[in-house]
């Protein structure tokens, strides 16, 4: 049972550093990536579907991204989903496909990304420790209810620890990254 605990705390640790590297993506950089319009839905047909799978994302230049849809009539409609998805970018209609020209990061803008990066670096870290929290009340209650003795709870929190001290060491990481990422020209 002790074991389940650490696999389960383990596991929503993983998950939720599996969701900032996500999110990291969504992150300009200054370089185009078609996971930036991932989360832009189109009205297709009555029901909202993401961009990707109405048409093709393909990077043509470095700051470019060119959205052709599978199908004509969304092109208007595409359009407006980018435009109001308010992610700082506009669209050029060229008739039969939307052009993403990505403008060029300031330095202010650059810094305003660092901050954002660094700020759901510490969200992660918050969410990693209260999991640890809650592994750690866990084992607590077991120890309590005399399912473990005194010597295996101590040895179960070393080990929820030690897990919690490697999430938080790749976290920062994997902000130190994208801010080198970011702040490369």
């Amino acid at each position: 049972m002790p074991d389940m605990i650490l696999m389960n705390t383990e596991e929503q640790m993983e998950s939720r550093i599996n969701a900032l590297k996500k999110e990291f993506t969504k992150v300009r950089t200054g370089r185009a990536n078609p996971k930036m319009l991932d989360d832009i839905k189109v009205d297709y047909y009555g029901a909202l579907t993401p961009l990707g799978q109405v048409g093709n994302i393909s990077v043509p230049e470095a700051n470019q991204l060119v959205f052709k849809p599978y199908d004509r009539n969304i092109l208007g409609a595409a359009e407006k989903a980018i435009m109001a998805a308010n992610i700082g970018i506009n669209p050029n209609n060229e008739g039969t496909q939307l052009r993403i020209v990505l403008p060029a990061l300031t330095t202010e803008r650059r810094r305003e990304l660092v901050k954002q990066v660094k700020k759901m670096g510490e969200e992660t870290k918050v969410f990693v420790r209260n999991a640890r929290r809650d592994g750690n009340d866990e084992i607590k209650k077991m120890e309590k209810n005399s399912e473990i003795t005194e010597d295996e709870s101590k040895q179960y929190h070393e080990e929820i620890q030690e897990l919690t001290d490697t999430y938080v060491k790749h976290v920062d990481e994997l902000v130190k990254d994208k801010e080198e990422d970011i702040m490369s020209i």
